[in-house]
């Protein structure tokens, strides 16, 4: 059975599909304080429940644990937890003494009421070590292959920096053709910074500009626009996670984006492929 959180409804329909698994129905209501409650619909004889949420937001995560508690109440034995788009995944360490490593603190909760634990493309590989159950991290990015055009012109895939380039690499190989690299960024103050392609040339080119998350915007958009100045044909991103806090999409679409390509980890109107098949691999 797949449960779907409120934020992977679209995905958890995907992933359905793809196993032949049942789709649970899921309420929610809030009471007269504020407090959610979500609750699942749980048949008979069902044994294993997958349950499919992203948390993207503070409340999501509480739902999260919620869904995992409802099933387990139930009496589901097995429960699977696939975590999309991980929030707080990006406070892998304390960066200020006092401060939280808040990805542990996430990976630990939600632990607490699974099995076994689905990532897709977190940010920091590590955070899998941070959860105390059996954690599988799995790749999306050569997803984005399938919904760009079949006839590029000399295409260019980039990532954001040398770190990413394995999903520069990924969306290239599955795309078939074209060249990969990866932009430099050189801090000239602390709001300047400067962003270049490393070495390739990129005037008349279909350039693609692929990184795993886009949250707000400001480095890529500054990216897009860096390449538009250059020449290039055309420049679209292709992203696992759009994440597109405050006016991040207005920021690409400004600098002159010509299309957005992103999964369904997190769904936004620029969802152009899922992910499910990829879940469904693993489970």
């Amino acid at each position: 059975m797949i449960v779907p959180g409120s934020e992977s409804q679209a995905l958890g329909a995907a992933l359905a599909a793809e196993t032949g698994h049942s789709l649970a129905a899921v309420d929610y209501e809030r009471f007269p304080d504020g407090e959610l409650m979500a609750s699942v619909g749980v048949p008979e004889g069902v044994d294993r429940a997958v349950v499919v949420a992203a948390t993207t937001t503070d409340a999501a995560h509480v739902e999260l644990l919620q869904l995992q508690d409802a099933v387990r109440e139930a009496g589901v034995d097995r429960v699977v937890t696939v975590v999309p788009y991980m929030g707080y995944g990006r406070q892998e360490r304390a960066f200020e003494p006092g401060q939280p490593v808040s990805a542990r603190a996430v990976a630990r909760a939600i632990s607490t009421g699974t099995d076994r634990v689905v990532l897709v493309d977190p940010h920091e590989a590590s955070v899998r070590d941070f959860f105390d159950v059996p954690c599988t991290v799995v790749g999306a990015a050569a997803r984005l292959a399938d919904p760009l055009a079949a006839d590029l012109t000399d295409p260019l895939f980039l990532s954001p920096d040398a770190g990413a380039i394995d999903l520069a690499e990924a969306v290239r190989d599955a795309y078939g053709r074209g060249d990969v690299d990866y932009f430099e960024k050189v801090r000239h103050s602390g709001t300047e910074v400067e962003v270049t392609p490393s070495d390739a040339a990129v005037e008349g080119r279909d350039v693609v500009v692929v990184d795993d998350i886009v949250a707000t915007g400001s480095t890529m958009s500054e990216s897009i626009a860096v390449l538009n100045g250059r020449g290039a044909a055309d420049v679209s991103v292709a992203c696992v996670h759009p994440l597109f806090a405050r006016n991040a999409r207005t920021k690409l679409e400004r600098a002159g984006v010509s299309a957005i390509y992103a999964t369904d980890t997190i769904e936004r109107d620029v969802t152009a492929v899922s992910v499910a098949p990829t879940v469904a691999d693993v489970l």
